[in-house]
């Protein structure tokens, strides 16, 4: 069984890092590459970064703040946001980014996933599935950062695109972005029993139990965190941190492996 990895999940909005709450209250935490250099120093799995930014403002990803982050990053460094086609994938890969989160252009033009999978590898190419529950139950994919609905199940969109070439999913529940409550393990179920790619669960980390909860209950391959891994104490006091390797061996006896 392969190691499961704990990924930093860093949100950039203009230049800056910040954090939301259900997507939205965007607080400011500092700054991208000082940021990277302490996640350098505590030897984390893998490290996203996504542009919140971008694709509401119809902005292409910003390459030379990217190629200063990759140059910083000594972990698997994976970016999304403003990506629009082939030339945008390639310019990001020859700066350092391993690999790419498609979210809203992947519900708008599926084509792209299987034109990025088949130029670079499905191994590098992410898709990011934001969804919401519904009021009466069910769950629905969001697009552009949350703002607008698709009316797509998330385990049948999940089908659809891994067959594009999709070969890794992030998944967030938006209703548990930023609480730190858990994460959705009955959106996380659905979506690892509809494929078979490996799924990252985003949305509400708040404790090493959340991550082991993910895993066992909910199938994940992966764990991405974000306020779990730049605020400290119940006044969400900014510290940047990562648990320890003894920490994470505890609640995911697999990373021994």
């Amino acid at each position: 069984m392969l190691a499961t990895r704990v990924i930093p999940c860093l949100l950039l909005r203009n230049g800056a890092l910040v954090k939301t709450i259900r997507f939205r209250n965007a607080s400011y935490v500092g700054d991208p590459v000082n940021t990277v250099r302490i996640y350098n120093e505590k030897e984390v799995d893998e490290l996203v970064v996504l542009d919140i930014s971008a694709t509401p403002a119809n902005k292409r990803p910003q390459f030379n703040l990217i190629e200063e982050i990759a140059s910083e990053c000594f972990m698997p460094f994976t970016y999304g946001g403003g990506i629009r086609n082939v030339e945008d994938a390639k310019t990001l890969f020859s700066l350092g980014v391993e690999k790419l989160i498609i979210n809203t252009c992947a519900v708008e033009n599926p084509k792209l996933v299987s034109d990025l999978a088949e130029r670079f590898g499905n191994q590098s190419v992410v898709v990011s599935i934001d969804v919401k529950k519904k009021m009466f139950g069910g769950y629905e994919v969001y697009t552009h950062g949350g703002r607008t609905r698709t009316g797509l199940a998330p385990e049948r969109y999940a089908e659809q695109i891994t067959k594009c070439g999709a070969g890794e999913l992030l998944v967030t529940a938006i209703n548990n972005d930023g609480v730190m409550q858990g994460y959705d393990l009955e959106l996380v179920k659905r979506v690892t029993g509809a494929i078979d790619v490996p799924v990252i669960a985003s949305g509400g980390a708040g404790s090493l139990e959340h991550f082991r909860q993910a895993v066992e209950i909910g199938g994940a391959s992966a764990v991405a965190a974000g306020s779990m891994v730049v605020y400290q104490g119940p006044h969400r006091a900014v510290l940047i941190n990562f648990p320890t390797p003894q920490e994470l061996t505890q609640y995911l006896p697999n990373r021994a492996a």
